[in-house]
């Protein structure tokens, strides 16, 4: 059976429309699933805080909390940050402006969304993209705040598909650039500085 091309496809291109409509179909049970428990308001209530937590603001402090480490230089983890966060939000705004991949609640009526998205597109997850990303940063300078990054970059994850806002292959692959961004970000700057 043959698709006709939607606006979307048109835009992003009618293969890359076919393969993340592939993706978006068989991911649809997950996501109902997962979201059914947005339906909780208790568990709604602490994802929607969980996932404002993942805007920046918690990032923020957290490194803020890594300068206080005598071993940590502002020098160097400031500037890194900074980096960091502005290669990922270009690689997920370059990612979602091609791929075009529409929210889960948007195109599955089944999906309830929980909480305003901050933009349109759903590939990859920003949000996933910098807590994974962070959590790796910060626990390569301060490797005791692993205890408390680690399961808040899963929590933000989580919170992404149970609020409705993306699939979980977004989540995936945002979690695996971010990883990737800041292994390659440490081992660079460990090179540059002779860490």
């Amino acid at each position: 059976m043959s698709r006709m091309p939607s606006k979307i496809s048109q835009q992003r291109g009618f293969q890359d429309s076919i393969v993340l409509d592939y993706f978006d179909d068989l991911e649809l049970g997950w996501c109902l699933r997962v979201n059914s428990l947005s339906r909780w308001r208790v568990i709604r209530n602490f994802f929607t805080v969980v996932s404002k937590l993942g805007d920046y603001s918690v990032w923020f402090a957290l490194g803020f909390i890594c300068l206080l480490h005598p071993d940590v230089y502002a020098s160097v983890l400031v500037p890194h940050a900074l980096l960091m966060a502005g290669i990922g939000i270009l690689i997920y705004k370059l990612l979602k402006k091609r791929l075009v991949r529409e929210r889960p609640f948007i195109r599955h009526g089944e999906i309830v969304c929980a909480t305003a998205p901050l933009d349109r597109y759903s590939f990859p997850s920003g949000h996933t993209l910098h807590a994974v990303s962070f959590a790796i940063l910060y626990g390569s300078y301060v490797p005791l705040m692993l205890w408390v990054l680690v399961p808040l970059a899963l929590l933000v994850a989580a919170s992404r598909v149970i609020l409705g806002l993306h699939y979980p292959t977004d989540v995936l692959v945002g979690g695996i650039i971010g990883a990737v961004l800041a292994v390659t970000s440490i081992n660079i700057v460990n090179a540059l500085v002779g860490i």
